[in-house]
């Protein structure tokens, strides 16, 4: 299996990318701004992984991607790519009332999705500097998470298409049961049809 990484220019991408290849798939790692729709199309991975990064998401190339691809593959964003799947279905993305960088929140969540098999809140760490207001998400995405302490939304997930989001770092050491999510990640791109092909369980760790 092959997901493909957009890297935002953050060293976390590269723990993500571990944390993939623990889990059995071949991550391939692209520079945003680096690729566009048609260039993932002609690669055809079986997932997409949206990179955290600095910056606004709407400066980023993810917002681009998840327009053009939401229906065609699944699609994950981590910090920057979380903000940049709620931009793209409408939600705005504003300051936070203060800087999370390096901060810990206790989690709640629905437990689906991303959130399968986890506890029903767990401390996740944070590094961001924006958020998506959640009175402008709209219908077609649903929040999955929110931080206990600010209550911001910190999960997203599209009702229809395979593209969810959130706001915290999973690879971080100070998230709790952080490979369990890229595990869920993974095992929904086995399960999804990209491109057309059926889906196959034994995707999972082909090449």
């Amino acid at each position: 299996m092959r997901i493909l990484v957009v890297d935002a220019f953050d060293s976390f991408v590269y723990i993500l990318r571990q944390y993939l290849m623990s889990a059995g798939v071949r991550p391939v790692m692209v520079r945003s701004g680096d690729i566009a729709a048609g260039d993932v199309r002609a690669m055809r991975p079986d997932g997409v992984l949206l990179g955290p990064g600095p910056g606004h998401p709407a400066e980023s190339g993810h917002v681009e991607l998840v327009r053009a691809l939401s229906a065609e593959v699944p699609i994950f964003g981590v910090c920057l790519g979380h903000q940049a799947i709620g931009m793209s279905f409408g939600a705005t993305v504003v300051p936070a009332r203060r800087l999370m960088h390096g901060k810990t929140s206790r989690i709640a969540h629905d437990g689906l999705g991303l959130f399968a098999g986890m506890v029903d809140c767990f401390q996740a760490a944070r590094y961001h500097s924006l958020v998506v207001v959640e009175d402008t998400v709209p219908a077609c995405l649903e929040v999955t998470a929110r931080s206990v302490d600010d209550g911001y939304v910190m999960g997203l997930r599209h009702r229809e298409l395979p593209v969810e989001s959130v706001q915290f770092h999973p690879e971080s050491v100070c998230t709790e049961d952080g490979m369990r999510m890229i595990g869920n990640f993974v095992a929904s791109c086995a399960a999804f049809p990209s491109w057309g092909v059926p889906a196959r369980q034994d995707r999972l760790g082909a090449a």
